[in-house]
C-alpha cells in the first residue's frame, strides 16, 4: 500500500461546510448538490467528499494498493481477524468498529509530487539570499494542500483498532503512546492514521500538506483573516513526527489542519519507533494545547447521541 485515496465526512451542514474547505484551499468539483460535495487536492485529486449526516463522523477511509495482490493479502488478513470482508475485483471493504470507520482499499495509482522550490533561508555565518527579500514574504496567492496526509481516530477499543490497521489492513508502526495511542503508516510519511483511545468513535482531525511552514501560516492567516472563530491551535511543530501544524476548525466540529516538513520513512529497517510519554507526545514547541484540542467541545453531545442510537 501506498497513500490515502480519499475519505468522506458526514456533516449536518453540507454547504456551510463546504464554503470551509474551499476556503481552506481543496478545489471543488461540479456537478453535485446539497446533499453530496466533493473536492480535490493538487496532487491527490480527488480526496474528499462531503455527505449528509445528523451528526460529523467519517464515514469512509480510502486507502491505495498497486495491484490484486495486494487486495487478496488484506482480504486474508481481515478474514483471520473475524471482521466481515467486502470483495470485488478492484477492492476490498471492511468496518473497524473500534472507530466507526468503513475501510475501503483500492487499486490506485500513486501520487506523483513536482518538489517544490526549496526556501533560501539566511542563517549566522550563511548568507544565501543577499540583497533580496525572502520568497515567502512576496507570495500572494492562495494556499493549495498538495494531498491529504493524515486522520486522526478516536476508538472506543484502542487495541482492537490498532490490531484492525496493523494486521489487518498491514498499516506499519510509527511510534506510539503506550495504552492512548498509535502512529500508523501506509506510506512513507511517517503516519496516515492515528488511533487514539476515546470515550466515543470520533473523528478527531483530518491532516493536508502543503508546501512549507510558510504556506501553513498563510493559509491560517487567510482562514482567521475570514472568521477569527475557526483557531484551534498553533503554529508549532510537533515532536511525534516532526511536521510543522495549524489546526482549525470546520463548521461541523472537525478539526483540520495545515501541515509541512513531516517525517518520512523510506528504508522500515532504518526506523525504531518510539514510545512517547507526556507533554513531549503533543508537540515539541508552540502555544499551548487549548482544553478544547484534548476534548473537543461537542465530545459529550456526540457520547450522547451514540449512547441514544
Amino acid at each position: 500500500m501506498h497513500r490515502l485515496t480519499a475519505i468522506t465526512l458526514g456533516v449536518p451542514d453540507v454547504v456551510a461546510t463546504a464554503a470551509y474547505y474551499t476556503d481552506f484551499g481543496l478545489t471543488p468539483l461540479p456537478g453535485f448538490g446539497v446533499d453530496t460535495q466533493r473536492f480535490s487536492t493538487v496532487d491527490g485529486r480527488e480526496q474528499l467528499t462531503l455527505k449528509y449526516a445528523p451528526r460529523r463522523q467519517l464515514l469512509d477511509l480510502g486507502i491505495g494498493v498497486d495491484d490484486p495482490d495486494d487486495l487478496d493479502r488484506v482480504a486474508d488478513s481481515l478474514q483471520k481477524l473475524g471482521v466481515v470482508v467486502e470483495r470485488s475485483t478492484a477492492s476490498v471493504d471492511s468496518s473497524d468498529p473500534g472507530t466507526g470507520v468503513r475501510v475501503h482499499v483500492e487499486i490506485a495509482p500513486r501520487i506523483a509530487s513536482e518538489p517544490s522550490p526549496a526556501p533560501a533561508y539566511n542563517r549566522p555565518g550563511e548568507v544565501t539570499r543577499p540583497g533580496r527579500r525572502a520568497d515567502a514574504v512576496l507570495r500572494d496567492g492562495p494556499v493549495r494542500p498538495r494531498k491529504l496526509g493524515h486522520v486522526v481516530l478516536g476508538s472506543t477499543d484502542q487495541e482492537s483498532s490498532q490490531r484492525f490497521f496493523t494486521e489487518g489492513i498491514g498499516l506499519k508502526i510509527s511510534d506510539t503512546v503506550p495504552g492512548v495511542a498509535a502512529f500508523l503508516r501506509c506510506s512513507t510519511d511517517h503516519h496516515n492514521v492515528l488511533v487514539q483511545s476515546a470515550p466515543v468513535a470520533f473523528l478527531h482531525h483530518t491532516s493536508w500538506q502543503v508546501d512549507d511552514v510558510d504556506e501553513v501560516g498563510r493559509g491560517a492567516t487567510a482562514m482567521l483573516e475570514a472568521d477569527p472563530e475557526r483557531h484551534v491551535w498553533g503554529l508549532g511543530r510537533h515532536a511525534i513526527g516532526s511536521n510543522f501544524f495549524w489546526y482549525l476548525k470546520d463548521p461541523a466540529g472537525n478539526f483540520s489542519e495545515y501541515y509541512s516538513d513531516i517525517d518520512c520513512i523510506v528504508d522500515d529497517a532504518l526506523w525504531t519507533p518510539g514510545a512517547w510519554e507526556g507533554i513531549r507526545s503533543l508537540y515539541q514547541w508552540g502555544p499551548p494545547p487549548p482544553p478544547s484540542f484534548l476534548n473537543p467541545d461537542d465530545l459529550a453531545a456526540l457520547m450522547t447521541g451514540a449512547h441514544s442510537s
